[in-house]
């Protein structure tokens, strides 16, 4: 992944904030929980576009988060989308639910078999 990376460190969020100007777009990798959601993949990217400065702070605001929670939430912050991954805006891949009719032949094949190891 070429680019700068920001960790999520004090100099990290100091840097970030130096760098970023209005409407810079920076990334965020997400690891899924495939346990909880097998269709979905292992791991996604977020971008994050920044839009205003924080009148309390100065710090650069993506929506409600500023540039040290977004540090603090999301962790390592990418200048360049991670090649090889989705974004996680754009839809999933499509899983196939098995038909009733292929449930149902399942479900013969298996009586049939049960009956059949019984004899």
């Amino acid at each position: 992944m070429a680019g700068k990376t920001w960790e999520p460190t004090k100099r990290g969020a100091r840097d970030l904030n130096r760098w970023l100007r209005k409407g810079a777009t920076v990334y965020t990798i997400n690891n899924m929980a495939t346990n909880l959601a097998p269709w979905e993949d292992a791991q996604t990217y977020s971008a994050h576009t920044f839009t205003r400065q924080s009148r309390l702070t100065g710090e650069w605001m993506t929506e409600h988060l500023s540039v040290s929670g977004l540090l603090g939430q999301c962790g390592t912050v990418y200048e360049k989308p991670p090649t090889g991954l989705r974004d996680l805006a754009t839809p999933g891949r499509q899983v196939a639910a098995p038909t009733s009719q292929q449930v149902l032949d399942r479900l013969r094949r298996g009586d049939r078999q049960k009956a059949g190891s019984r004899r």
